[in-house]
């Protein structure tokens, strides 16, 4: 999805990286639909509806009316982008899990899930602020509706709100510690966006707090 608005369908005429990610995306394809089988049809009806959501984030599908650009895909719907990020994430990451096991939605799920909507709401809040160049103003993201200094106090507000409701969860200390870390290395990056930021500042490290994330919990595992 990331590339499609490059490469398209013009297969012939890609780059060799690009080539090779197609490639390397057909075999996560593959490898996807093998795991797919490996969970109940309940939880692949929840994957499909998502799925969807992300495809037509991406691909052009409605009339241009609802749209402010020629894209007619549900990134370029006024307002919508980060917030429907957010929700496919909350979706995958805490719902997917509680279906396929059976779970009950309690309250500690439902604090999860506020938890990690606002989570991914402040991870693309460096990525809002690096567009401000790119994005057509009639997109109204949050930098360009209140401004990148008051973007970063919003972020920070509901960073804040993040560590309060883990009060509310009962979790180990290795796991509180580990939200902790989390939130200050988002905290240090939103703090340090800026509207001209090195190629790797969103890209890289940005994108890298979920897999420091991962890593740090796996200890707790190990």
């Amino acid at each position: 999805m990331k590339y499609f608005g490059v490469a398209k369908f013009h297969h012939r005429r890609l780059t060799t990286r690009l080539k090779a990610i197609q490639i390397f995306s057909f075999f996560c394809f593959i490898l996807m639909c093998y795991f797919g089988l490996q969970l109940s049809l309940k939880t692949l009806y929840y994957i499909g509806g998502f799925g969807l959501v992300t495809f037509l984030y991406a691909i052009p599908f409605l009339p241009k009316r609802y749209f402010i650009d020629q894209q007619h895909n549900l990134r370029s719907v006024v307002g919508l982008k980060i917030y429907l990020i957010a929700l496919v994430w909350t979706g995958v990451t805490v719902f997917l899990p509680v279906i396929e096991d059976n779970l009950s939605i309690n309250q500690t799920v439902i604090i999860l899930a506020i938890q990690r909507f606002l989570l991914v709401v402040v991870l693309m809040l460096p990525f809002e602020i690096r567009d401000l160049q790119y994005d057509s103003l009639k997109l109204s993201t949050l930098p360009q509706q209140i401004g990148v200094r008051f973007t970063k106090f919003v972020g920070v507000v509901l960073l804040l709100v993040i560590l309060l409701l883990n009060y509310f969860i009962d979790e180990t200390g290795f796991a509180r510690s580990v939200l902790i870390v989390v939130v200050l290395g988002i905290f240090l990056l939103l703090i340090l966006a800026r509207k001209k930021q090195s190629e790797y500042y969103s890209a890289f490290w940005v994108e890298g707090i979920p897999v420091l994330w991962l890593v740090l919990r796996l200890f707790e595992i190990y």
